[in-house]
């Protein structure tokens, strides 16, 4: 029977065994982000479209090309989010969080949409980690999120990864680069793609980040932005980078980094590797002084990343990362018959809320088939409980990897099983010690 429909392009499910290692990423950043002092926020997953064409910039390709946007039953324009700030801008604002204790360090992890080509590292639903922290215009912010992400990508296993740093200057400086940019393209206006022949007037900055070969041909001999930064500006980004040296993280200048949004100033970073191929930026993010008060709010420094959850996973199975497998049964009890059945139920439930996987049989199988649903799912212990076992209210405890076994009294099953968890963590801690002499 062929199925009704499959997955949209650009979208993937994650059955149990992928959930289980996106699980541990969230984990992990997130606990990260609590470590720095970075609190949970969770905003919608649409908004309204104006949100993202003033604070990403509607000459943008997020914009022009790539959002999902669509009118409401009453006719309002709504667009599935492309990316987390300006929702948590939003938040902010309306939330009254920037009245609290300043800075405001905040913390998400949310679906984000854009309508691009599918391929791999590159999806049209993808999942995103982000960190925002208003309130604080010192290199030191731009710092310590900077080392956030590269602490995070650290302690997951991620190799092969570099940091590039750039400062695309402030509304002071940037109008003498963007007349630069605009007479340097303005030359070979003919060689320009429909699209950035459009941007060269409103935003040439862009058109940096074209992808169009020739225009990223022409923009490898473009004009550089440190040459044209203000005294502030400068002085700002050799802050930076003697706090990242005195952190002990290695950095690159790269001049041609503007990222793809034009809310960023001054900063602007990405972590890239070359393990996954072409879609190899897996964090970027960077400093947005005006983002708040381009929003409504009062002017605000403000500085931040994001990090594509599917791309990390890919690249730590690429460099051989340690992921976690799907949880285990701890113990899968055997019921033959109908009173079994019952006991066995309970016993599973007991063994639950004492934090153990357990499973019991719910198919009506056989006793034979019971042990090979059991072998299958990987169960680490098994208990046959028929008429016999209940009357001697105890049953034997099978090591499935050793075949080891043991007569446990029901009332002890959960006793047992601590003491036996306890003596496999300790001999897989001898023999991880053992490996490394």
């Amino acid at each position: 029977m062929a199925l009704i429909t499959k997955a949209p392009r650009g979208t993937q499910d994650f059955v149990p065994a992928e959930s289980a290692k996106m699980r541990y990423i969230e984990d992990t950043l997130m606990h990260i982000g609590e470590l720095h002092g970075f609190g949970e926020i969770r905003t919608p997953t649409f908004e309204h479209t104006e949100l993202f064409v003033r604070s990403v910039g509607d000459t943008t390709d997020v914009v022009q090309k790539e959002m999902y946007t669509f009118e409401d039953k009453k006719g309002r324009s709504i667009t599935l989010k492309p990316e987390g700030t300006a929702g948590a801008v939003r938040a902010a604002l309306e939330r009254g969080l920037l009245a609290e204790a300043l800075p405001v360090k905040l913390s998400y992890i949310t679906p984000c949409f854009r309508y691009e080509k599918a391929q791999a590292g590159r999806y049209r639903e993808f999942h995103q980690f982000g960190v925002e922290l208003f309130g604080a215009k010192s290199s030191a912010a731009d710092a310590e999120v900077i080392g956030l992400a590269d602490l995070a990508l650290r302690t997951l296993g991620v190799e092969s990864i570099k940091l590039f740093i750039n400062s695309i200057g402030c509304p002071n400086c940037r109008p003498k680069f963007q007349q630069a940019l605009k007479d340097y393209f303005g030359a070979h206006y003919d060689e320009l793609c429909p699209t950035c022949q459009e941007r060269l007037e409103r935003n040439p900055l862009r058109i940096l980040d074209c992808k169009e070969e020739r225009c990223h041909e022409l923009a490898e001999h473009a004009p550089i932005v440190l040459d044209y930064l203000c005294d502030e500006c400068r002085d700002h980004f050799e802050e930076l980078k003697k706090r990242l040296e005195a952190m002990g993280i290695a950095y690159e200048v790269d001049p041609t980094i503007v990222r793809g949004l034009d809310y960023y100033t001054k900063t602007v970073f990405e972590f890239k590797t070359e393990t996954i191929g072409a879609q190899g930026t897996v964090c970027g993010g960077g400093r947005y002084d005006g983002l708040i008060e381009l929003m409504g709010g009062q002017s605000q420094p403000a500085v931040g990343f994001g990090m594509g959850l599917e791309r990390i996973k890919l690249v730590m199975e690429a460099c051989g990362a340690p992921l976690p497998e799907e949880p285990r049964c701890d113990v899968c009890l055997v019921p033959l018959g109908t009173e079994a059945s019952v006991r066995c139920s309970v016993l599973a439930e007991s063994l639950r809320e004492a934090g153990f996987v357990a499973e019991t049989d719910l198919m009506e199988r056989s006793l034979k088939a019971q042990l090979k649903y059991a072998n299958k799912i990987g169960a680490r212990y098994t208990m046959v409980i028929g008429d016999s076992e209940l009357a001697a209210g105890a049953a034997r405890l099978k090591n499935m990897d050793t075949g080891e076994e043991q007569e446990v009294p029901f009332a002890e099953l959960e006793e047992a099983l601590l003491r036996r968890e306890a003596d496999r963590l300790y001999d897989e801690i001898v023999d991880a010690q053992l490996d490394g002499e």
